[in-house]
């Protein structure tokens, strides 16, 4: 029998994922949770589940903080996380910490099958399509607690310090004079920056930087 989790306030959204996750197959078990703590306690007495479905935007707790405690109190256990906000930053940060997989809930409900499918057989699912919105268009990130480490965004030590003389509104010649670069690997690493947030100015990325809390200190 197949056991799965899931951990989402809205009653609505919650109890459409378990009707439609019964579908997976024919002998299918399918517990819900309205928070981050009941989801603590099934997990506590239940230790036999398959997989977690986890909102990323859980109240009253960060839907990060939320999944880096399922890795370290059930590291064997896969957890695929749900969330509205499907931005590369966010999609990259869920992976980088440990996520089987990242399903938007904008998905059809074919897709979604196919994603929780995917993690299932031990795959790490994250979404193909993802596109490079404007920043200033997209949906306010997920609160967080604390700072992120550039790492956590897909961004190299080199990429980071790039972007962080950036958000000191240095000039592409300033930041190569600072770093000891030609201003055409400076400009290859902006571009790098650029796709990695999901952005393609520099604007936008100082839109990224204040949203998702980047904490440039670890890199200079």
């Amino acid at each position: 029998m197949l056991k799965l989790l899931v951990v989402e306030d809205h009653a609505l959204v919650r109890e459409g994922l378990a009707r439609l996750l019964r579908q997976l197959e024919n002998d299918v078990e399918v517990t819900e949770t309205a928070d981050f703590e009941a989801a603590l306690v099934v997990l506590d007495n239940e230790r036999d589940f398959d997989l977690v479905l986890l909102d990323l935007a859980l109240p009253g707790i960060d839907g990060f903080a939320g999944l880096n405690i399922l890795r370290q109190r059930y590291p064997a256990l896969p957890v695929a996380v749900l969330s509205a906000f499907d931005d590369v930053p966010t999609v990259t940060r869920v992976i980088n910490n440990g996520a089987s997989g990242f399903i938007p809930k904008a998905f059809s409900g074919d897709d979604l099958l196919n994603a929780v499918r995917e993690v299932l057989s031990g795959n790490i699912f994250r979404p193909g399509n993802l596109q490079s919105a404007k920043l200033d268009d997209a949906p306010p990130a997920p609160p967080h607690r604390g700072s992120v480490h550039p790492s956590e965004v897909g961004l190299t030590e080199r990429q980071a310090q790039v972007l962080g003389l950036m958000v000191r509104g240095l000039s592409n010649r300033e930041i190569a004079e600072q770093l000891e670069l030609s201003e055409g690997t400076v400009k290859i690493h902006a571009t790098a920056v650029f796709k990695a947030l999901g952005v393609t100015s520099r604007t936008q990325a100082l839109v990224a930087v204040n949203r998702y809390g980047i904490d440039f200190e670890p890199v200079f």
